[in-house]
Formats: structure tokens, sequence, C-alpha cells
């Protein structure tokens, strides 16, 4: 009995997941935690299941160590150690550092997250790839907006696994932030801007999942994706 129970811990934790190395002109980082804050779940790979906890942010254990270059315009990718092994969208924030501001410390609470990227549902719905195509990927990108102004910048990554979310409290959340500076930016004005934890309440619609009656529509949480 007892082996069974560590084998279905152990399957468990396999199939959870971490987002510790940047893939930047299509070369993945040599070394993991590099550009991007070591997360809380450096080991046991489990994700955020509150999202009024400041873990929402960056769920970080330790500050950054150093800072990825990126143009304005470029594909960003994040790798996940053991892919994407839960359905459900995949997005993207990014939060201007303040002038002045160590990267490696700040803190990006309030409004500061502005919405890049959204990798979500295409109908019809069901749990499988076909509806959700960041499902099983290894490495997960987004395009850096033309018009983002040029500086430091924190890159919030996050993958909203459903496959537990039948009532309120059950979608995982696997996050985590690179530091990146961009160039060649633009002048745009990012917005809205929102704060986590807030931007997501847990009844969000985007946060449940049911499996009978399969849902006919699926809106992923948070503001609209900012184009530039």
């Amino acid at each position: 009995m007892q082996l069974l129970t560590l084998l279905a811990l152990a399957g468990a934790a396999q199939a959870h997941y971490h987002f510790s190395k940047l893939v930047i002109d299509g070369q993945e980082e040599a070394a993991e935690w590099t550009s991007i804050r070591m997360t809380k779940n450096y080991q046991s790979n489990a994700g955020v299941t509150s999202v009024s906890s400041p873990d929402m942010r960056c769920y970080q254990a330790s500050p950054g160590k150093a800072t990825a270059t990126v143009a304005a315009g470029d594909v960003l990718g994040f790798v996940a150690n053991a892919a994407v092994t839960h359905f459900g969208p995949v997005q993207f924030y990014m939060a201007k550092v303040p002038e002045g501001a160590d990267i490696n410390t700040w803190d990006p609470a309030g409004n500061v997250w502005f919405k890049v990227g959204s990798i979500t549902a295409v109908p019809p719905l069901g749990s499988s790839e076909a509806t959700w195509p960041a499902y099983n990927k290894k490495v997960v990108n987004v395009t850096i907006p033309k018009a983002v102004p040029s500086g430091k910048y924190l890159v919030r990554v996050e993958s909203i696994a459903l496959h537990q979310a039948q009532a309120v409290g059950g979608a995982q959340i696997y996050l985590s932030c690179a530091q990146v500076e961009v160039t060649g930016g633009g002048s745009g004005a990012p917005s809205p801007l929102v704060a986590f934890p807030g931007a997501y309440q847990a009844s969000d619609p985007g946060l449940l999942w049911s499996y009978y009656p399969v849902p006919t529509t699926y809106t992923a949480p948070g503001p609209a994706v900012w184009e530039g």
C-alpha cells in the first residue's frame, strides 16, 4: 500500500512542471534559472492554487541573477522542464521595471502588469491538444510587442492547468518571471495594467472546467491582450 502511494505521488510530481529557461534567437539557455527567477516549485513542480496569494506575481524563491536581451518584435520562448503536461491556456504578461530599481530584487506589486499573449482554447472544446495548442509543448512562445518601450521588464509566463478545476480553487497555475531588457522598442502605452494578486478571482469562469457537460465556450481569465 505504501509503495502504491509513493508511486502515485511520484507520478503526480512528474506530471507537474516549471518554466526555468528562455529561448532567445532560437537558442536555449544552457542552465536553468539563468534569466528566470528561481521559483518555489523548483523541486516539487507544484503549481499555485490560490489566486489571492502573492505567489501569483512570480512564485519566486530567490532574487534574479541575470538579464537577457530581446528586441521588440522578436519571439521569446519559455522552456517547460517536463513539457506543459496539463491542458489549459498559457498566458504572458510584462511589467516595466522602474528607472533606478534593481531588476534582480524589484517586487512587481500593484497595477504594473499588462498582457502580451494568450495561447487559449480553439473550439470545439475538449481536453486534448486539438483544443489547447500549448498542451504537451516543451517550449511556449510569445512575441514582444514592437510598440513596447525599450527598457528592463519582467516577463511572466503562466500555464493554467484545468484538469482538476471542476470546483473553485481547483485550477493549478504554473508560472515564473524572466528578467529581460527590451531593445529597439517603440512609444506605445501598454494597457490595461493589472495586479497580481488581484487580476483573477477564484470564481472566474476561465479558472473552471467541466468534463460533463463539456463547455461550448471558454474565455481565459485576465484583461485583453495589449497588441501595441
